[in-house]
């Protein structure tokens, strides 16, 4: 293809990303939805103009592993801590039913592989930390009791996201399922996120003190997005995506990590700070073009919607979604009911994370078009209506604060 051609083609890519995140927003939508809308009205099921190709695809793969950099960076391991065990109950709960349930239905109600399965029910797992944060924040609820639940079990839900992706590329390179393959992989993501933080932090002090004696401009934006790409190539040379490279640089960055065991090196809260504004031009540059590219990926007029497939499987996931993520939040038998429900269905939204696991399981040739498009319904359906539905149930129960306190505790009236 013409170099130009290219050129063009990133333009009307970023523009269109652009115009639907706005026209998303308006609308009161995560504006990843407008970017993925981007991808579907330019690409080959509507409107055909631009098909993917080599150059594309990588500045998308860098605009995911930039992604997940921002989801770490984003982490509040303290947050996580202070939630305690009831957010990991949630994550947990929130994270193997939908599993299990995608892979069952799958693999035995209609008939996929053991590989097809495995990547059905790691899409159902994700929880978009983004899309929830701001769902709470827009109700208020983002310091309550249920809110601080939710938020540390949507931290530890990306943590386990990650880890069961790693897993699952694995399975997709070999092409094969087994019990070696799982105990290599978890053991280098293990080590590996055991040192690449430790050696992201002491890389940072390097590069704030380079900072206070650089004469050149934009010193943090190039070596952070430096260490970043270093990053993803170590992950790969130890068997894991290099989308893990991007997570672990972003969480030993992040304001609030420590380091296991009572080790500590000093944090400065600052400096994370202007490495997120440093950094995001450079992450909003790129990661639109990662869902827009999931967009083009979907070529919506291969599906066959005159079959009955396409309805039974989306609507069936769907259903295991919804209702895998609401028994993360029932599985808290002290907390009050309303408490309960609103921390599940703070959980259903999948937005980013979602599409991570439906882009990586397309790029890899696990999911054929009628598959892929089940699932990026199901993820865009969740991602769309959470936000209305939790919107209703606290304008008809959020007047009514003591019913969201724990049981058994003393409510502000009592």
């Amino acid at each position: 293809m013409d170099t130009s051609v290219v050129f063009l083609h990133i333009a009307v890519i970023l523009t269109t990303a652009h115009l639907f995140a706005e026209i998303a927003g308006k609308f009161g939508m995560p504006t990843v939805i407008g970017e993925l809308a981007a991808g579907i009205v330019l690409g080959p099921s509507l409107l055909g103009w631009i098909t993917p190709n080599e150059i594309i695809h990588l500045l998308a793969e860098i605009g995911l592993i930039l992604l997940l950099f921002d989801v770490g960076l984003d982490t509040d391991v303290g947050r996580l801590i202070h939630a305690g065990p009831k957010a990991a109950i949630v994550a947990l709960g929130g994270f193997v039913a939908p599993f299990l349930f995608g892979f069952v239905l799958s693999h035995y109600l209609f008939g996929f592989s053991m590989l097809v399965s495995l990547f059905i029910g790691g899409t159902l797992t994700a929880t978009s930390i983004g899309v929830t944060v701001r769902i709470l924040r827009d109700v208020g609820r983002q310091n309550s009791h249920e809110g601080q639940i939710v938020l540390g079990a949507a931290v530890l839900d990306d943590v386990l996201g990650v880890l069961l992706l790693a897993v699952l590329y694995e399975f997709s390179v070999s092409g094969e399922v087994s019990l070696m393959n799982v105990a290599k992989v978890t053991m280098f993501v293990g080590v590996f996120f055991f040192t690449a933080p430790l050696a992201a932090k002491l890389i940072s002090s390097l590069i704030r003190r380079l900072e206070h004696i650089s004469r050149v401009p934009g010193v943090i934006a190039t070596t952070i997005s430096s260490l970043v790409l270093a990053f993803a190539w170590l992950a790969h040379a130890i068997g894991a995506p290099e989308l893990l490279g991007g997570f672990a640089a972003g969480l030993a960055l992040s304001r609030r990590f420590f380091l296991p065991f009572g080790i500590a090196i000093a944090t400065h809260p600052r400096f994370s700070h202007h490495i997120d504004l440093s950094m995001r031009p450079i992450i909003e540059l790129f990661s639109p073009i990662f869902f827009v590219t999931v967009g083009l990926s979907l070529d919506l007029r291969a599906v066959d919607w005159q079959t009955s497939f396409i309805w039974t499987f989306s609507l069936s996931i769907l259903l295991v979604a919804i209702i895998g993520k609401l028994a993360g939040g029932f599985m808290l038998r002290r907390e009050h009911l309303l408490t309960r429900t609103a921390i599940g269905m703070s959980m259903v939204p999948r937005g980013e994370v979602g599409l991570v696991f439906a882009g990586l399981g397309q790029s890899a040739g696990v999911f054929g078009p009628q598959v892929y498009a089940g699932v990026i319904i199901v993820i865009a359906y969740t991602t769309l209506l959470a936000p209305f539905w939790i919107k209703s149930f606290y304008k008809r129960y959020g007047d009514r604060p003591q019913l969201f306190e724990t049981a058994g505790e003393p409510t502000a009236s009592g």
